[in-house]
């Protein structure tokens, strides 16, 4: 198959960019067992099991919805290798042993490797903006979250009730300094590379 070939489990990547209720619970139905019995399997309990699918779930919705996941290899490996790797790092933030993650080679191929590495890079990108989005002031964060939502700063202007020039010279301020503390960040530059 070719590596750049869009698989037809798009349909799961896609509907939960749409928040498709009927696409969420076939997700839930079909793939979520096998992770909740793997982690269970492996120190976990059920509750765990559920935190780790709703953060894996979240992840795809926010890289589905920035349009940065086209799926080109079956949705249940690259779902279930994507929540294993989530619950083998957590057991190896909370334990003080190594832990090493072995891919099964024969079940998962090249292109679910590279998938997951991309969606990785995704989640560390998201949490790095983030954090420094967090030590904006509140009025830098409403003006940007505004400017997220509605496209046009008129209309962002009209809805904070103040001039849009203000709005355009305060947002270029605001861009500047979450740009210039996501330079300065510790991992900022190995992000950039990949």
């Amino acid at each position: 198959m070719d590596k750049n070939k869009i698989h037809p489990d798009q349909k799961y990547i896609d509907g939960l960019a749409e928040n498709n209720s009927v696409i969420i619970q076939s997700i839930y139905k079909k793939f979520v067992p096998k992770v909740v019995m793997f982690i269970m399997n492996n120190s976990g309990d059920r509750d765990q099991a559920q935190d780790i699918v709703q953060e894996i779930l979240i992840l795809l919705f926010n890289q589905a919805k920035a349009n940065s996941l086209k799926l080109t290899c079956p949705f249940d490996a690259y779902f279930f290798l994507l929540c294993k790797r989530k619950w083998l790092n957590e057991l190896k933030k909370t334990s003080n042993k190594e832990v090493t993650i072995i891919e099964d080679v024969l079940s998962i191929n090249e292109s679910a490797h590279e998938l997951i590495g991309h969606t990785e890079e995704f989640d560390e990108k998201q949490q790095l903006f983030d954090t420094m989005f967090q030590k904006l002031g509140d009025k830098c964060k409403e003006l940007l979250k505004l400017s997220f939502e509605i496209k046009s700063m008129e209309e962002v202007a009209e809805k904070l009730n103040v001039t849009y020039g203000y709005v355009r010279k305060k947002k270029s301020l605001c861009v500047g300094q979450l740009t210039q503390w996501i330079q300065e960040a510790k991992n900022f530059k190995s992000l950039k590379n990949n």
